[in-house]
């Protein structure tokens, strides 16, 4: 299988294992605080999935940790580096680290498949050869080779959300952001792009962070491994013989972090608020 290599941005970003970290972080809109002390490591290879009701801050977390906004207080790190304290060009060299999948796929309607995976790589000026090559390669990693040259209003749901996770891929980031990235996906089509995110983790090496409301996607990612046989990627369920340690949840009420662990601790929690959302 064809990897998806290694990053094609610039930035001195120094290798540690622990890739992505939200120290004491705490955000208000207004006299609303969204997030209260939260703390948060994410390291090479491993997928935080974060739960919670509407309001506990999941999102917010999500734009912290790519710049999009910053914390009122605490730091947020990248590879070791704080870029809550950075300005726009100094984020412009960390920000291709990290890959964001959004809700709503937030393809530009008027470009081709094509031109919405290559405007990034035009930006950093990349050859046109080159430019061909990795838009093929990160297209035949979500399976959507055929679709290069057609416009996202040819596509479905589905196909369009694969693409923006191709989109999101075209940097080669080390750590991936995705914000419910199968809301309003039938389960068929949900399970595809699960499997898409298992395979960067399992076979990539990606680190991610995975905010969900939905349960079934959840617990898809903490009990299934990719693994490649025979030149093909196959995907099994955990069992007695090995656990997914490197897959963890982090439930978050009110802005502040009530759990963090393996699901099987998850499962067995006590906690009313958990109870109550598993159910």
């Amino acid at each position: 299988m064809k990897t998806l290599g290694e990053p094609v941005a610039s930035g001195d970003l120094a290798v540690t294992d622990t890739v992505l970290e939200l120290r004491n972080v705490s955000k208000y809109y207004g006299d609303v605080q969204v997030l209260d002390g939260v703390s948060f490591r994410l390291r090479q290879g491993e997928t935080k999935i974060i739960l919670g009701g509407s309001g506990s801050g999941k999102s917010t977390m999500l734009k912290l940790m790519m710049g999009l906004e910053r914390p009122d207080e605490g730091q947020v790190l990248v590879k070791g580096q704080d870029i809550s304290s950075m300005n726009e060009r100094q984020l412009g060299l960390v920000r291709p680290q990290i890959g964001m999948v959004f809700q709503e796929a937030g393809l530009f309607d008027s470009l081709s498949v094509f031109d919405n995976l290559a405007y990034r790589l035009y930006e950093l000026k990349m050859e046109e050869a080159a430019i061909e090559e990795r838009v093929q390669t990160v297209l035949g990693f979500v399976g959507l080779t055929a679709a290069i040259d057609k416009e996202p209003s040819e596509l479905s749901g589905g196909m369009r959300r694969r693409v923006a996770l191709a989109r999101a891929l075209i940097s080669q980031p080390r750590i991936m952001l995705y914000d419910e990235p199968t809301a309003g996906l039938d389960p068929v089509t949900s399970r595809k792009i699960n499997e898409l995110i298992i395979r960067l983790r399992d076979t990539q090496n990606v680190s991610g962070v995975f905010v969900t409301h939905r349960l079934r996607d959840a617990f898809t990612l903490a009990t299934v491994y990719a693994h490649e046989s025979n030149g093909s990627i196959r995907f099994r369920r955990e069992d007695g013989t090995f656990c997914l340690a490197h897959t963890r949840f982090v439930m978050l009420q009110n802005g502040k972090t009530i759990f963090e662990g393996p699901d099987e601790l998850l499962r067995q929690s006590e906690d009313p608020y958990i109870r109550k959302f598993l159910a």
